[in-house]
């Protein structure tokens, strides 16, 4: 096979077609993935450790076809730690996966390098020996219903924010890298369907009380024109694209965290949009605005 070899710490890592084009419009190619997971390796590896990960692959770039990962690939190398996680009812038939955790920059090099423009995680980690602990976060998706963008979701994010805040929890926020935000909290829960159970609840009471802007039915015939708070995606079932990851847009977008002051401020929706390289600067100027609190126990 073909390549450079690198050492990253003390692995060695096997990069191919370092100058193909993974995102035509802006000419940004593998090599400059590769060199931004590297960069931004300190603030988002604390967010991806342990938890098994689920990467989207664009081996042609955004413009071609693209796939979903679970299961890690055969030729996976040996030091990669990988977790087998039970898969019920799995679009495959499996009753188990190989899910790889990312717990040292080697992998997420590794995964660059197969074209994994996007790392997705479920809201709970596994232990030392990659039992399932219950979830520790809970997140509000929130994805606007065209003519609504990301402004409008701006403006129910402060709801959220006042709600989660009033039950004691410590809320943080960021881009989805696409259209909407998401807003998350670090809790602590007596049951892994607890943190579903109360995003629902807060879905339900923000459309309630302002119908014509809030749904929280994911029937699409109710969203245009609305934001819908996505209450789903704390199942233990479901993943969030990871913070910091890249998205696959024209451009090489990013799943930036934001300041509320950032969200309070938002006017136009190329406000909190964000790029590689502007992120890279975000970092090093503030740090991990997505640094999360100690977590808080939902109420209920």
């Amino acid at each position: 096979m073909s390549g450079t070899v690198v050492r990253v710490g003390e692995r060695r890592v096997r990069l191919t077609n370092l100058d193909k084009v993974l995102y035509p419009e802006a000419g940004f190619t593998k090599a400059e993935v590769i060199d931004y997971y590297t960069r931004i390796a300190p603030v988002l590896l604390p967010h991806l450790a342990g938890r098994p990960v689920t990467v989207r692959r664009f081996p042609d770039g955004v413009g071609g076809g693209s796939f979903f990962e679970k299961n890690a690939p055969s030729h996976v190398p040996e030091w990669v730690r990988t977790v087998r996680i039970p898969t019920p009812g799995s679009s495959r038939g499996a009753e188990f996966l190989d899910f790889v955790v990312v717990q040292e920059l080697a992998t997420l090099v590794w995964l660059a390098n197969a074209a994994a423009l996007e790392l997705h995680v479920p809201q709970w980690v596994v232990g030392a020996r990659g039992a399932r602990r219950s979830p520790d976060l809970v997140v509000f998706d929130l994805d606007p219903g065209a003519p609504a963008t990301v402004v409008e979701c701006c403006r129910v994010a402060e709801r959220v924010r006042a709600v989660l805040e009033g039950d004691g929890l410590s809320p943080v926020v960021k881009t989805s890298g696409s259209k909407g935000l998401q807003v998350y909290a670090r809790v602590r829960v007596s049951s892994p369907e607890r943190p579903v159970r109360y995003a629902e609840a807060v879905a339900r009471r923000l459309a309630a009380e302002s119908p014509g802007e809030v749904v929280w039915s994911m029937a699409r015939a109710l969203r245009p024109g609305k934001v819908l708070v996505d209450w789903s995606q704390n199942n233990p079932a479901k993943t969030t694209v990871a913070p910091y990851s890249l998205r696959a847009r024209e451009v090489p977008s990013v799943s930036a965290p934001v300041t509320w002051a950032e969200v309070r401020g938002c006017r136009s929706p190329g406000d909190l949009v964000f790029v590689a390289d502007e992120v890279r600067a975000r970092v090093e100027r503030d740090g991990d605005l997505f640094a999360l609190g100690d977590p808080a126990r939902l109420p209920g």
